[in-house]
């Protein structure tokens, strides 16, 4: 039997490869296919737990906020299609103590390069002070020396409903979506792409792999190494009793000391009683099938001990619920958009490096251009 013949591929349905799949469905005359070897939207990867912030001047580097401001735009065009909301704007808060400037993502000075960004790419923000902050989120015990960012176009993205929508509008195109389907290997031919599934052969002119954390399992083993996996997990913490309108505060990251575990971002309450929030964390696992998805109690009591005691008012120590995720992530913190082997016709994509989704419908739209389209 021969194999189907596509345009393009598309391995893994995450935040990156729904975007592309949705990209290239609305190409005309293509024939393309989207894997996933599990059911998106799912919780095994890093594309999942309830909400994701989203601001415009990202202090992980000036040239990303074109991809967050382009993002927006193609959110408002899927919910336009799709009918449902998938972008909240609460407007956004990035704290600093003031004292020991905040290193993220192997950038020291997050705080002062985010106003900066925003200065220079033309983002609505203003700065105020802790009285102000106390006045208006009561919830935050800031120092004295504390500086605030305030950024009027931030919010918050619903991750699950963003990957149904563009997986939704894709096959509305045209697109073919095959899941709980494992890609076992990719083979170039003379002319072509061979892709062995679980009792399958596919055929493609071109490849995307955006695999997220399993896109090591693809590459050079020299590539390996620069890919780190490091689990992260998600928390709801139930709202004090009498302590009112977590339902009204903005999205906020807040770096209090130099270290880049020294943070903790969190979300407006959704459903009035808990309030999500996280920290990060570098530490290496070898591979997502070897990821812990249990969260010990241990661990739920340094996350209080050490992020949220003595900073953040209005919550009890009490975990009603947790999650555990995985950034895929590079030394240096930034994207990867690369050739395979120096193949154009095989675009790998990975490393997000944990501040990737906010930016994904952008991504999806620059990875179509650079495959020719």
């Amino acid at each position: 039997m021969k194999a189907p013949f596509f345009d393009t591929v598309v391995v893994g349905l995450g935040a990156v490869g729904s975007a592309v799949l949705y990209q290239l469905s609305k190409k005309k005359g293509l024939e393309i296919l989207g894997i996933d070897q599990y059911e998106p939207p799912h919780q095994l990867g890093s594309s999942h737990g309830e909400t994701r912030i989203t601001r415009l001047a990202v202090g992980e580097g000036e040239d990303y906020v074109k991809l967050a401001k382009r993002s927006h735009e193609i959110w408002e065009e899927i919910e336009a299609a799709y009918g449902e909301k998938i972008r909240t704007k609460t407007g956004g808060i990035l704290l600093d103590s003031g004292r020991n400037p905040w290193s993220k993502h192997g950038v020291e000075g997050f705080w002062e390069r985010t106003l900066r960004f925003a200065k220079n790419q033309h983002v609505a923000y203003r700065i105020f002070g802790p009285e102000e902050l106390q006045q208006s989120y009561p919830a935050f015990i800031l120092p004295s020396t504390g500086k605030i960012y305030w950024e009027q176009e931030a919010g918050y993205l619903f991750p699950e409903l963003a990957l149904q929508a563009q997986l939704h509008l894709a096959k509305k195109n045209g697109a073919s979506v095959w899941t709980s389907s494992k890609v076992q290997s990719i083979l170039q031919k003379e002319s072509y792409f061979q892709l062995e599934l679980d009792g399958k052969v596919v055929h493609a002119r071109q490849v995307v792999l955006s695999a997220g954390g399993w896109v090591k399992d693809f590459l050079p083993k020299g590539m390996q190494p620069k890919l780190k996996i490091c689990r992260q997990v998600l928390y709801w913490l139930a709202i004090e009793e009498g302590f009112d309108g977590w339902e009204r505060y903005p999205v906020w990251m807040w770096g209090f000391g130099p270290n880049p575990e020294d943070f903790i971002y969190g979300f407006p309450s959704l459903d009035g009683k808990t309030v999500k929030m996280a920290s990060e964390s570098f530490l290496e696992v070898t591979h997502p099938d070897q990821l812990n998805r249990i969260v010990s109690e241990e661990e739920k009591e340094i996350f209080w001990r050490e992020k949220v005691m003595g900073k953040i008012n209005g919550l009890k120590k009490e975990v009603v619920k947790s999650a555990v995720c995985f950034y895929t992530v590079t030394e240096d913190a930034r994207f990867l958009i690369e050739p395979m082997e120096g193949n154009p016709n095989f675009l790998w994509i990975s490393a997000c490096s944990g501040h990737g989704f906010k930016h994904s419908a952008a991504l999806g739209e620059e990875i179509v251009k650079r495959l020719g389209y």
